[in-house]
Parts: C-alpha cells; structure tokens; sequence
C-alpha cells in the first residue's frame, strides 16, 4: 500500500510559478512510477505528467510540455511538478497518483494507477 499526500497548490496569476509536491509513505517509493493528473470544473480527468522509478524518463502531455517539469526525490519519498508560465486554463485539483510496483511503464491513461492522492487545488487568475 502507499499513502499519496499532495501540496503546494494555491492562487497564482497568470505567468507566475507553483511547485506542487506529492509525499509518499508505505511500500518502498523508488518502486513505483508516479504521474501527475488534474481535474478541471466540469472536465475529464486529464494526464499532465510521469516518471519512471529512477527519475531517469519523463513523459509531458503536449499542453504543459516545456512549461512543467516533473521530478523525484527517492530518498525524500517525494515527487515534484514545477509549474511555470501558468495559463487560466491550467486551473484544476491536481492529483498524483501510483503504479503498483510491477507495472513499470509510463501510461497517460488514468486507471492503470493504482494509488491516489487527494488533491491539491491549483487556481490561476487572468
């Protein structure tokens, strides 16, 4: 099992910067690629980011590539999404979510992460 704990949303104006972070307790952390997903009012769930175990790949959705940037600490059990030149429309509660530990290949696609945060909401003003 692993507990999922976002942070770091809040209320930013357009083309500023947040960094969200997604904590982890349980199993082993290093064991489990970690993507980030958002939710918009009114929206599907959206894929925003992943990476792999080691940090070593990264994988963008085409509306936040070269604007965020996911990373991880595995020795702090904590993976980060750097947001910068934020937009209106990235207005969402921002997930991460957890592949279970045998399942080690990035996915865009929302159920095939087993573990989930709660969310943090992220509001940009125009």
């Amino acid at each position: 099992q692993v507990q999922l704990v976002e942070s770091g949303g809040g209320l930013v104006q357009a083309g500023g910067s947040l960094r969200l972070s997604c904590a982890a307790s349980g199993r082993t952390f290093s064991n489990n690629v970690i993507g980030w997903f958002r939710r918009a009012p009114g929206k599907e769930r959206e894929f925003v980011a992943a990476i792999t175990r080691s940090g070593g790949s990264t994988y963008y959705a085409d509306s936040v590539k070269g604007r965020f940037t996911i990373s991880r600490d595995n020795a702090k059990n904590t993976v980060y999404l750097q947001m910068s030149s934020l937009k209106p429309e990235d207005t969402a509660v921002y997930y991460c979510a957890a592949r279970l530990a045998f399942r080690v290949g990035l996915t865009t696609t929302w159920d095939e992460y087993d573990y989930w945060g709660q969310g943090t909401q992220v509001t940009v003003s125009s």
